[in-house]
C-alpha cells in the first residue's frame, strides 16, 4: 500500500466540506463512513480493518481536489471505490504483523524460539489454544478431513476455521517476535 501522503489539516476540513457543509453532520457522515469502511475490511478477514480504512481516507482525501468538481452521488459511494482497491493491495502484500518468525540459525536460538513460542501459547484464551493445537496436530495425510471435523464439530464453515487459526497464528508471530525482542522468558 502506499503511504507517503499524510492527511493534512486543510485536506481533512476540505474533505468533511464535501462531506457536508455543516460541519457537526459532516463530522457524524465521516464517523459513520469510517465505521462503514472498518466493517468491511474485517468482513473480507483483515487483521488491520482500522489501518486499511484509514488508508481509504487519506486516499479520497488526497484525490479530492481532482475529482470533486465533478462527481456527483453519495460521497460513500466513492470511498466503497477507493476501499476495494486498498483491499486488493493489503491482500497482495504482505503486513508486518503477517512476516515469520526468523529462522533460527542455531539451537539456542531454536531453543529462545521455542520458549517464547510455549509462552505465547500459554497466555492465549483457553478456547483459541485448544483451537490452534488442535488445529495443528493432524497426521499428514488426514489435514483436511481432520480440519473439516474441527470446523463441524465448532460449528465453523471451514472458511471461517481458517481465518480463526490465522488471526491466532498471527497474534502468536507478533507474541514470539516481540518476546525474542526483550529477550524473554
Amino acid at each position: 500500500m502506499r503511504k507517503e501522503w499524510q492527511l493534512t489539516k486543510d485536506a481533512f476540513d476540505r474533505l468533511l466540506r464535501w462531506l457536508d457543509a455543516d460541519p457537526a453532520r459532516a463530522g457524524a457522515t465521516y464517523e459513520r463512513i469510517r465505521q462503514k469502511l472498518i466493517k468491511i475490511f474485517i468482513y473480507r478477514g483483515s487483521t488491520v480493518a482500522e489501518e486499511l480504512a484509514d488508508e481509504t481516507i487519506n486516499r479520497v482525501a488526497s484525490r479530492l481536489p481532482e475529482f470533486q468538481a465533478s462527481y456527483t452521488g453519495d460521497p460513500i459511494l466513492y470511498f466503497y471505490g477507493v476501499a476495494r482497491y486498498v483491499h486488493q493491495e493489503s491482500t497482495r502484500k504482505p503486513t508486518a504483523a503477517l512476516r515469520e518468525v526468523p529462522r533460527p540459525t542455531s539451537p539456542s536460538e531454536a531453543e529462545a524460539i521455542y520458549r517464547c513460542l510455549e509462552f505465547c501459547i500459554d497466555r492465549l484464551a483457553a478456547e483459541q489454544r485448544s483451537l490452534i493445537l488442535e488445529y495443528y496436530s493432524y497426521g499428514q495425510h488426514s489435514k483436511i478431513a481432520h480440519r473439516k471435523g474441527i470446523a463441524r464439530r465448532c460449528g465453523f464453515t471451514l472458511n471461517v476455521l481458517r481465518l480463526r487459526v490465522h488471526r491466532i497464528r498471527v497474534a502468536l508471530q507478533q507474541c514470539v517476535r516481540d518476546g525474542l525482542r526483550r529477550g524473554m522468558p
